[in-house]
């Protein structure tokens, strides 16, 4: 169990060291930031990926909880 817990930890890692160098922009948005400039470019990526972080956290908070009590309830 424990295990899994740090493969999972070492993944979720590897992904958000991952994001901070990733260009999370759609289309419109690329058109967007290429007409501002790159420094506030780099702001606007920086902020899409701060809004994106929000509900993985949500969403990895829940994971986390419904694996502890699953976890409790099968011991």
């Amino acid at each position: 169990m424990k295990k899994s817990f740090f493969v999972f930890i070492l993944i979720s890692a590897l992904i958000i060291a991952a994001s901070l160098t990733a260009a999370a922009q759609c289309s419109i948005c690329t058109k967007t930031a290429s007409q501002l400039g790159e420094k506030p470019a780099k702001g606007m990526n920086s902020g899409i990926l701060y809004l994106m972080f929000a509900p993985l956290a949500i969403g990895g908070f829940i994971g986390f909880r419904w694996w502890q009590r699953e976890k409790t309830i099968n011991a």
